[in-house]
C-alpha cells in the first residue's frame, strides 16, 4: 500500500525514488495484462461470429468519428476534474485549476489497480505540495466517487423511465448505487465506523484515528447545494460518453435508441466495477455484449463497438493518466525540494 500512501517527511522520501520505478513497472504490467487479456476474449469473439463481419463493422467508423468519440469522452473527464477543483477548494487546499486537473488526470493512470486504489497517488501529490496529511485529503476520494455513483444512478434511472424495455436488475443497482454514494459522505458514518472497527479489531489503533480524523474533513461536502451542483456535474460527463456510445451504435447500424444505449453503458460501467477487477475490466465488456444481445444486436456489432467504447472511455482515460502521471511526479518532487531548502 505504500504506492497510495503519502510520504513521510523522513524516510518516504528517501525511498521513494527507489520504490517508484519497480511500481510504475508493476502497474505497467499489471495494465498490459489486463488489456492483453480482454484483447484476447474480444478476439476469441470476433473469430466466432465471422472475422468478415467484425471487420466490415469496423470498417463503418472513420477517423473523424473516433475523434468524436474521444472528444466526448474529454468533456466527461474535464468536466469531473472541475468538480475535483471545486471539492479541493471546499476543503481549503491552496490548489489552482490547472495543479488540481494535473492531479485528476494523472490518476487515471492508476486505474488499473484493484478498486482503483492507486489513484490514491494523488493524494501523495497533494502531501508533497501542500504539506497536507493524508487524513485530511482522503475525503475528496470518497465524496468524488459519491458524486460519480450518484450521477450514474440518477442517469440509469433516467434512462430506464425513458427506454421501451427495462434491465434486469437495473433498478437495484441504482437504489444501491444511490445508498453507497449517501453513506459514503455522512461524516458521523465514516465516525462510527473508525470506532466499531478499532473495538472490533482491537488493533490499528492509528489507522482508525486518522479514519476519524478523515470524518471531520469530510463534514466540508455536506452542504446539498454543493453535492447538487457536483451531481450535475457528473450528470453532463456520464451522459457525453453515454452519447459517445448511442453515436457509435448508430454508426455502425444498430441504433437502440439513446435511452436504452445510455442505460446499457452506465449499468455496464457499474456492474464492472462491483467485481473488484481493475478498471472493470471484464465484466463491464461482459455486461456490454450481453445486454446488446438481449436488444438484438449481433454479435458481429456488438463486439466491436464494445471494443471500441471502452478503447475511447477507459483506455484512453488510462493513456491520458500515463502522459500525465510523471508531470504530476515532477511537480510534486519539484514543491519536496523547495520546502525541504526553506
Amino acid at each position: 500500500m505504500s504506492s497510495t500512501n503519502p510520504i513521510s517527511s523522513t524516510s518516504g522520501k528517501q525511498s521513494a525514488p527507489d520504490a517508484s520505478p519497480t511500481r510504475r513497472l508493476r502497474d505497467t504490467l499489471v495494465l498490459l495484462g489486463l488489456f492483453g487479456l480482454v484483447l484476447v476474449g474480444l478476439i476469441g469473439l470476433a473469430a466466432a461470429t465471422g472475422w468478415e463481419e467484425t471487420r466490415a463493422q469496423l470498417a463503418k467508423l472513420t477517423a473523424v468519428q473516433f475523434a468524436a468519440l474521444l472528444a466526448l469522452s474529454l468533456v466527461n473527464y474535464l468536466f469531473r476534474g472541475l468538480r475535483w477543483h471545486i471539492f479541493a477548494r471546499k476543503l481549503g487546499l491552496p490548489t489552482g485549476l490547472i495543479q488540481d486537473l494535473r492531479h485528476f488526470l494523472g490518476g487515471f493512470a492508476m486505474s488499473v489497480t484493484p478498486g482503483r486504489v492507486g489513484e490514491l497517488v494523488r493524494m501523495r501529490w497533494l502531501k508533497r505540495e501542500t504539506g497536507w496529511a493524508f487524513e485530511r485529503t482522503a475525503p475528496l476520494v470518497l465524496v468524488d466517487r459519491a458524486s460519480d455513483l450518484s450521477a450514474m444512478a440518477l442517469i440509469l434511472g433516467l434512462a430506464l423511465a425513458f427506454s421501451t424495455t427495462g434491465i434486469a436488475g437495473g433498478l437495484p443497482v441504482t437504489v444501491l448505487a444511490l445508498i453507497a454514494a449517501f453513506a459514503a459522505t455522512r461524516p458521523r458514518l465514516l465516525g462510527w465506523f473508525a470506532t466499531m472497527g478499532h473495538k472490533i479489531t482491537g488493533r490499528f489503533a492509528r489507522l482508525w484515528a486518522k479514519v476519524r480524523r478523515a470524518s471531520l474533513s469530510l463534514s466540508a461536502f455536506t452542504s446539498p447545494t454543493l453535492m447538487a451542483l457536483a451531481a450535475m456535474i457528473g450528470v453532463i460527463g456520464w451522459i457525453a460518453e453515454g452519447y459517445a456510445f448511442h453515436l457509435l451504435l448508430m454508426w455502425m447500424g444498430a441504433d437502440i435508441g439513446f435511452a436504452k444505449a445510455v442505460a446499457i453503458f452506465v449499468f455496464s460501467t457499474l456492474a464492472g466495477g462491483l467485481t473488484g477487477a481493475p478498471g472493470g475490466v471484464g465484466g463491464a465488456e461482459a455486461a456490454m455484449i450481453a445486454l446488446l444481445a438481449m436488444e438484438g444486436v449481433p454479435l458481429e456489432v456488438s463486439v466491436p463497438a464494445t471494443a471500441i467504447i471502452r478503447v475511447t472511455t477507459l483506455w484512453f482515460a488510462i493513456g491520458i493518466g500515463l502522459l500525465v502521471f510523471p508531470v504530476a511526479e515532477r511537480n510534486s518532487l519539484r514543491h519536496t525540494h523547495g520546502l525541504e531548502k526553506d
